[in-house]
């Protein structure tokens, strides 16, 4: 059990953000998908009430237990994404699944967590001001292993969600100029191969109709395009709850999961988008800030690392609705319909409120 001063140090304002997003989160499913087989307001509502469960059973453990055994966490994960590619459900083209009575469990979204820890614990524990180019590579292979098994599955969408991990740990590291001249210029020529070697055509339409959707309005632009016309006719204060035209009338795909935001601006408005701006800021805006309340840099790293991929996620999904960012099916953390994403975000938070609590327990 958790000792009473501890409960006493939690950060009860980031749990209230938690669940005051999550609750707009299932109000904005449910209106978005209210006529729809499937019960995904309520399946949404389920899976709140079982992750805030969750968040809580992580905070009986001192978060430097979990630093300690993270690399059986990370290789048990592994291992399961392994399995993932011969006999993993597959939705959407993607082996990404796993079946449990009606529900469907993603493990690569619990694997961002595997890698969360795996890297704080790995790079906290190098104290140096600048880290070597063999811890460097180091970390590149953790983070690659599961880039490539999420990537293979194919899911190219959630495997992106491992790099600004790895990109967020090596800065609070310590990265050597050479050394980010070095990154970009990999980057670039992974880039170029990628393109040339790596992506399916499907992926390549994604990625020039960013730029230029209405060359294929029916295709590979329907996505972005409707997503503006969603957005872009809420005008100032919406068309109100259950009424965007867009969303109900069906024109708008992956109206209660990736296009979640898009459903906000038209039947919201203005007003409705810049209130779920303001909560996602409150919200991780909170989660680094509790990095000043760490006892250790293991904790700091958590803190980080956790901020770092709601960050992320936030910002490349509001960007790619908007049209700015191809389609890679990033979810709007919290709101967007997905019991696996929910609950990998409730155990971020639950790594934030663990080290918060016990920033005055004795190292």
């Amino acid at each position: 059990m958790i000792d009473r001063r501890l409960l006493e140090n939690i950060d009860w304002f980031l749990v209230g953000l938690l669940l005051l997003n999550s609750l707009f989160g299932a109000l904005i499913i449910y209106s978005s998908s209210h006529y729809l087989p499937g019960n995904y307001a309520l399946r949404q509502l389920i899976w709140i009430a079982a992750s805030l469960i969750a968040l809580f059973l992580f905070l009986v453990v001192d978060y430097k237990v979990l630093l300690t055994y993270s690399t059986y966490f990370y290789g048990a994960l592994m291992l399961v994404l392994v399995l993932m590619l011969f006999t993993g459900t597959s939705i959407a083209g993607a082996k990404s699944w796993i079946r449990i009575s009606s529900f469907q469990v993603q493990p690569s979204e619990l694997a961002k967590i595997a890698l969360i820890l795996v890297l704080a614990h790995f790079f906290s524990e190098r104290k140096t001001s600048y880290i070597s180019s063999g811890t460097a590579v180091l970390g590149f292979g953790l983070t690659a292993v599961p880039f490539i098994l999420v990537a293979c599955q194919p899911d190219l969408g959630t495997a992106m969600c491992f790099l600004p991990l790895l990109l967020g740990a090596l800065i609070m590291a310590g990265l050597r100029r050479k050394a980010v001249v070095v990154m970009a210029i990999v980057c670039l020529l992974a880039g170029i191969a990628g393109w040339n070697l790596a992506l399916k055509d499907y992926q390549k339409k994604r990625l020039t109709t960013v730029v230029f959707p209405g060359k294929d309005p029916q295709g590979a632009g329907y996505h972005i395009l409707q997503s503006k016309i969603a957005i872009g006719s809420g005008g100032l204060f919406g068309k109100g709850f259950k009424k965007g035209t867009q969303s109900q009338l069906r024109f708008l795909p992956a109206r209660h999961t990736d296009f979640v935001f898009s459903v906000v601006g038209e039947e919201l408005g203005f007003i409705g988008v810049v209130a779920a701006l303001l909560l996602c800021y409150l919200f991780v805006s909170r989660i680094f800030r509790s990095a000043g309340k760490s006892r250790d840099r293991a904790g700091v790293y958590l803190v980080y690392l956790v901020g770092t991929i709601v960050t992320f996620q936030i910002l490349v999904n509001v960007s790619m609705v908007i049209g700015l960012f191809p389609i890679v099916g990033i979810p709007l953390p919290l709101f967007s319909y997905g019991g696996s994403s929910l609950l990998a975000n409730y155990l971020g938070v639950s790594l934030v409120l663990n080290v918060k609590m016990r920033r005055f327990v004795n190292i």
